[in-house]
């Protein structure tokens, strides 16, 4: 099988824009740095990295008769609100388990940003004091339960869209997408940075770049602060998914690259280096970026072409997955 062989609902405008960073690109003084912005992606509740996933995840939904889709993430989960959104347009109703799996002591932190977009668009929360994992949830699946026991039809997709089998396609198609646009603008990126924590976006880009002639790094940097979990998350859903889009061969084990160093002691906890990347892009271009996922990959951007990891003569595009909409709950780390 291919890629094109996987049935795909268009949830996005289309590609997602790229665009260079002038001004970070001439702060940093080393190589030319591109973002392409996922959190422009769509029109359904700003849209976000889990949207392009769902798009390979709905033709599934909707062949399986299910009425209600069942998701779960931490309270201020980006993949809830974009399911929710995904429910909310589809005509099916969405459960929702957001567990506290971030210890912040702003108190709305369970009331603003991604949880009340997700209640706006009429979504069933319910709130979980269990901790952080990226594995699958037993409050997960006692939700799928409660929803059949109802006489509803469940559709489960796990924490990030990520164990789910078809969870990576979305960025293999992605990186895809990239090449059409690299040849539009007659550029080629050879770094990549993105944000890794359950792990099926950067491992849908690995499978996807990895059937490509020219060679690219594709440099995951780690926000789950459970590094091993995450890489081994990160190598079993990209074989799967290059097995899945016809790769024809295994992986090396140096396409699979995450990096640690600035997720900090705990998920969801924004450090020092994580402000101020911020703060830098906010200043430099305007770009917002968020304190769980991008302000944690642009802080490793940062540092490595800074130690000129990332070389000067490298072109990277960092992928913005989206995610802004957190800020709201972290207000006190900016006051």
């Amino acid at each position: 099988m291919s890629l094109d062989d996987f049935p795909r609902y268009p949830l996005l405008f289309g590609p997602s824009p790229v665009h260079r960073l002038d001004r970070l690109t001439a702060h940093l003084g080393g190589a030319a740095i591109w973002a392409k912005r996922e959190d422009c992606n769509s029109g359904l509740a700003y849209g976000g990295n889990k949207t392009r996933k769902l798009e390979y995840i709905v033709p599934d939904v909707l062949a399986s008769g299910a009425d209600t889709l069942v998701s779960i993430g931490g309270y201020q989960s980006n993949h809830t609100r974009q399911v929710a959104a995904v429910a909310a347009k589809l005509g099916l109703k969405a459960r929702l388990v957001q567990e506290k799996w971030v210890d912040w002591p702003d108190a709305v932190n369970d009331k603003v940003g991604n949880i009340l977009l997700s209640r706006i668009m009429g979504a069933d929360v319910r709130l979980d004091p269990a901790g952080f994992d990226i594995g699958i949830r037993d409050s997960w699946e006692r939700a799928l339960e409660e929803v059949r026991d109802a006489g509803g039809t469940p559709y489960g997709i796990p924490a990030g869209a990520s164990e789910h089998r078809l969870g990576g396609l979305g960025f293999a198609n992605w990186a895809r997408e990239v090449e059409q646009q690299e040849a539009e603008l007659g550029v080629f990126f050879d770094t990549i940075v993105v944000c890794t924590v359950t792990g099926s976006t950067h491992a849908g880009m690995i499978a996807g770049f990895s059937g490509r002639d020219r060679p690219r790094r594709v440099l995951g940097i780690d926000a789950s602060a459970t590094l091993e979990k995450t890489r081994d998350q990160v190598e079993r859903i990209a074989r799967h998914t290059a097995e899945l889009i016809g790769l024809g061969r295994e992986l090396r084990d140096d396409e699979i690259t995450v990096l640690e160093g600035w997720a900090g002691d705990r998920y969801g906890i924004p450090v020092a280096s994580t402000i101020d990347a911020i703060r830098l892009t906010g200043g430099l271009e305007g770009m917002i970026i968020d304190p769980v996922y991008e302000g944690k990959s642009m802080a490793g951007l940062v540092d490595l072409v800074r130690a000129g990891e990332i070389g000067p003569d490298s072109t990277v595009l960092y992928a913005h997955l989206g995610g802004q909409p957190a800020l709201n709950a972290y207000a006190g780390a900016f006051s």
